[in-house]
């Protein structure tokens, strides 16, 4: 998997990541890729996950891929969003 990194200067809390939207749709068919979507990174996947689900978004599972654990959530208007674990 290869994917663009930007972020306003090293060390930034804050980063855009840019994927190949091919390779999205083929690992995730089910998504809506007419609307950019956002990964988010975090460094303790579980209790981000834990927090969502209490809160009552819509999550879906988390699954391993080769670069780590991820999970997407759905907002209010159903637009999905991924959040993968940080080492």
């Amino acid at each position: 998997m290869r994917w663009i990194e930007v972020a306003p200067t090293e060390g930034a809390e804050t980063t855009i990541v840019l994927h190949d939207k091919a390779f999205v749709a083929e690992m995730s068919p089910e998504l809506n890729l007419g609307t950019p979507s956002l990964m988010f990174f975090t460094a303790d996947l579980d209790k981000l996950y834990a927090e969502l689900t209490g809160k009552g978004v819509a999550v879906g599972d988390i699954v391993a891929l080769p670069s780590g654990r991820v999970f997407n959530f759905a907002d209010d208007e159903d637009n999905y969003f991924a959040v993968m674990e940080q080492a």
